[in-house]
């Protein structure tokens, strides 16, 4: 039998957002900065994608879905959805913590403009050739 400790805390629980403008909301001052940053970049290299709310995330959907970000453990992360795509750019993923299909960046240091903008167009071509 298990002895509970009255140290013990229950999990946090966190409201799931139905919008971005509520998950970035939900989020401290400096991560909402630069997740609203990368939210632009995304939106301008990809402008017919819809934006989504999908695993509790916001992501984009064009053919399927296509990328999206996220905040965990006081890091942002772009999703980039393919390992395809990011293994295919790994020379341009250098330097960064990578996952199989994402990059995860301190606040203050995100990828660079052009560089997301880079995969997300590889991510629109991939979604388009119907590689999803």
């Amino acid at each position: 039998m298990r002895k509970t400790t009255s140290g013990a805390r229950p999990a946090k629980t966190i409201a799931k957002a139905e919008t971005v403008d509520d998950y970035l909301a939900a989020l401290p001052e400096d991560t909402r900065a630069a997740l609203a940053k990368l939210r632009k970049v995304i939106k301008a290299a990809a402008p017919k994608a819809a934006e989504v709310i999908s695993y509790q995330i916001p992501a984009y959907k064009h053919h399927g879905l296509l990328v999206g970000f996220a905040e965990s453990a006081g890091l942002c992360t772009f999703h980039i959805m393919s390992t395809d795509v990011t293994r295919e750019h790994g020379s341009d993923l250098k330097g960064y913590k990578i996952g199989k299909a994402s990059i995860r960046s301190a606040p203050d240091a995100p990828p660079p403009a052009s560089l997301v903008t880079k995969l997300v167009k590889a991510r629109i071509a991939e979604n388009e050739a119907g590689r999803t």
